[in-house]
């Protein structure tokens, strides 16, 4: 009786150490060659030579993101299913669609947060503001008159403009663009007084001196611009908008099987090759934590999010 308890004792034990006894399939919610999709196949490749098995990426684009992210909320639980997620799936599409098809909190489990993208605010070399200071300075002298450009409504370059208002009580003019380009071509051409972006699509532009940096958004300075001071250095109180991207298994998945992933991902993002090739993106990687703290992140970012998307009334649909 005795050794017939040890060995059931021992069982969760040996099926942990069993996992994984066939390969993982990483769904990813954006095209092949795209960023997302980039990071995901440099983490897939890794993770498949740790793991020992091969870890194949599913590319299921459409929707902004909704149809990958609700397949992997309805995958079997069992650890074979992960997905690269991001703000936009996990925070943005919840306040942005009315119905998503899936809950991030609820059916998706948040393994670990791997890079980070901070957006820069950006505006015309000809635009005689130094600082962000004196933008602001320029948009309370013409309230409602100074306009922003985004890559369309409720991207990160949106809701990073209606922060800014939110946080300093100015009033500016949203110009959607289709596509994140010719948001930043705007700028560029000085059609619009400016525009928060993500940093590695405009780094290039402000090198050529094309467009004038006057802050970064991330609560650290970017090692892509670090003569750029944050928002917070600039004078803009509890502004930081860094859009994250990391990886989730379904809800309900083994404890095991997370912290065992958990584990191996955030040891991949330590290996300098791994970091070379996203700092090579762009990304910059964000400390290793426990699942603990990416769920944490995914819950704060509602609460900051969804008032904001709301206050804005931008939608998808």
């Amino acid at each position: 009786m005795l050794a017939g308890a040890v060995a059931l004792a021992a069982m969760p034990s040996a099926k942990a150490q069993a996992y994984p006894a066939k390969s993982v399939r990483m769904i990813v919610p954006l095209a092949p060659g795209a960023t997302a999709d980039i990071v995901a196949r440099i983490f897939a490749e890794e993770l498949g030579k740790s793991l020992g098995q091969t870890v194949v990426v599913d590319n299921k684009t459409g929707a902004g993101g909704t149809i990958a992210t609700a397949e992997l909320g309805r995958s079997p639980a069992d650890g074979y299913t992960m997905g690269l997620v991001s703000q936009g799936t996990m925070v943005f599409n919840i306040g942005l669609y009315k119905a998503p098809g899936y809950d991030s909190q609820k059916d998706l489990m948040p393994v670990a947060v791997s890079g980070g993208v901070s957006n820069v605010l950006i505006v015309h070399p000809d635009n005689p503001a130094k600082t962000v200071a004196d933008l602001l300075a320029q948009a309370r002298a013409k309230p409602g008159e100074l306009t922003f450009s985004s890559g369309g409504v409720g991207t990160s370059h949106h809701m990073s403009g209606v922060l800014l208002e939110l946080r300093t009580g100015v009033k500016l003019q949203h110009v959607p663009y289709r596509a994140t380009p010719a948001g930043i071509q705007a700028v560029a051409n000085n059609e619009v007084t400016m525009g928060l972006f993500n940093t590695p699509t405009v780094i290039g532009l402000i090198k050529g001196g094309k467009l004038k940096a006057l802050a970064v958004t991330s609560e650290q300075r970017s090692a892509l611009l670090p003569e750029v001071p944050t928002m917070i250095e600039a004078g803009v109180k509890d502004y930081v908008v860094n859009t994250w991207m990391g990886f989730a298994v379904p809800a309900g998945a083994p404890e095991p099987v997370v912290a065992k992933l958990n584990a191996e991902l955030n040891r991949i993002g330590q290996l300098p090759a791994v970091r070379e090739k996203m700092m090579a993106q762009g990304i910059e990687m964000l400390p290793p934590g426990p699942p603990a703290a990416a769920q944490t992140l995914v819950r704060e970012d509602l609460a900051l999010w969804l008032p904001i998307i709301k206050a804005s009334g931008a939608s998808a649909e």
